[in-house]
């Protein structure tokens, strides 16, 4: 009787252990799993990157920025090269289309036949030149040589003008005319600016805008 009692007791405590692990254990995927303190966790992408999904953040390259184009800086104090007229009579022709496709890279300033051409600024007679376009034309570089002034359809040079000839700001160097294929009815001053490259040609450099230079809005 006393060994079947035991063995009774016995079977009563290994099924209330049993019962006590299985309501008591916590599947691996249950909610509430505190994560490893030794697991890398991803951080944000770094600004301009893009993430791929698993890939931690710190892998992905960063998009590196644009690079600037520099841009020349034109000449400055220039004054208006054509006497009498001030900046806001000034016309933006600079991007105005020409025959055989050329883009016009200079402005026109217009006034009556023989009003005097002035030197926009300090310099030097480059070259006086007589082309089938530009007529007569003289190329004034400034002192540093780092940039071209081009008067072109000049009806006449000053009196004394000379390759070589030191230029004072605001001194006739000509005269407004319609040489070259400028309209005859409409005489007018051609004028250009150019950032002179390394070797310092007269017939080469590279042209930029000199309505805004001149002081035009």
């Amino acid at each position: 009787m006393l060994r079947t009692v035991l063995v009774f007791l016995a079977g009563v405590l290994v099924g209330a252990n049993a019962m006590y692990y299985v309501m008591t254990r916590q599947p691996a995927d249950a909610p509430g799993k505190p994560v490893s303190s030794d697991v890398e966790q991803p951080s944000a992408p770094a600004a301009g990157a893009t993430a791929t999904p698993g890939t931690p953040a710190a892998s992905v390259p960063a998009v590196p920025a644009p690079t600037a184009v520099p841009v020349v800086p034109g000449p400055t104090g220039l004054i208006v090269p054509v006497q009498g007229l001030v900046a806001s009579q000034l016309s933006d022709t600079y991007t105005q289309s020409r025959s055989e496709g050329r883009t016009h890279e200079a402005i026109d300033i217009m006034a009556p036949l023989g009003t005097p051409v002035l030197a926009v600024a300090d310099g030097r007679v480059e070259k006086l030149f007589e082309s089938k376009q530009g007529g007569l034309t003289i190329y004034q570089f400034e002192p540093s040589g780092k940039f071209a002034y081009y008067y072109a359809h000049l009806d006449r040079y000053a009196p004394g003008l000379t390759e070589g000839k030191a230029l004072r700001q605001g001194e006739v160097i000509g005269y407004v005319g319609s040489t070259g294929n400028a309209d005859k009815a409409a005489p007018h001053l051609h004028f250009a600016v150019y950032v002179l490259g390394p070797d310092r040609s007269w017939w080469t450099g590279t042209p930029i805008n000199p309505y805004p230079l001149l002081g035009g809005r």
